[in-house]
């Protein structure tokens, strides 16, 4: 009981302060919260990027959409690894694996049981406002879950307010933009999906 508690303290305090900080104000943009089961797709230049989005969805849809975060990184250290698997219920994936893994698989798992995932295609920060190429991830997800909606997200002014290095957050008002739901087409080659994709993601800037 305590845990729980503990948890759910994490968690407002966080809401709280991320909506303290910048705001984190959701825009559906031809588009409308929905509970279906999906993967929201966005543009990567802070830290605050995962929870901007997390605090932006509502009640309902936040609670069973997980993160996709860096084992290396979020799997180290007490207060990380709490906030990672116990408040924002994170998927971990390990950046360092052999050709014979499929580092793909927890989010296979993580669909698989009905949960949605919250992902960064570009696989890493860029200190930018335009979203760099995509990794095939995001390909390889829509394949073999083609049931699943991929929602585009744009996260605004967040490479200005705490990018890369920073230490503390410039208070900066952040929008997160929602956009339509996209989804792969028949015989669509991976580079053509995932230009498509970052292309939904643009249209919101």
């Amino acid at each position: 009981m305590l845990n729980k508690l503990t948890v759910k303290f994490a968690q407002l305090s966080i809401l709280g302060l991320v909506k303290l900080l910048v705001g984190a104000t959701p825009r559906w943009v031809n588009a409308a919260p929905n509970n279906a089961q999906c993967i929201y797709f966005t543009n990567h230049s802070s830290h605050l990027d995962t929870l901007a989005l997390w605090t932006a969805l509502p009640k309902e849809i936040r609670a069973k959409a997980r993160p996709v975060a860096a084992k290396d990184y979020w799997g180290k250290g007490l207060v990380k690894q709490f906030i990672a698997l116990k408040v924002l219920n994170c998927v971990l994936i390990d950046r360092e694996f052999s050709r014979h893994e499929n580092p793909l698989q927890p989010l296979f798992v993580a669909l698989q049981n009905g949960d949605s995932l919250i992902i960064f295609p570009e696989g890493t920060r860029r200190a930018q406002a335009e979203p760099s190429e995509f990794k095939g991830g995001l390909f390889h997800l829509a394949e073999a879950f083609p049931e699943v909606k991929l929602i585009p997200v744009y996260l605004d002014t967040l490479h200005r307010s705490m990018p890369k290095g920073a230490i503390l957050p410039v208070p900066l008002i952040c929008t997160v933009r929602f956009g339509g739901a996209i989804g792969l087409q028949v015989n669509e080659h991976k580079k053509d999906f995932l230009a498509r994709a970052r292309e939904a993601v643009l249209a919101l800037m």
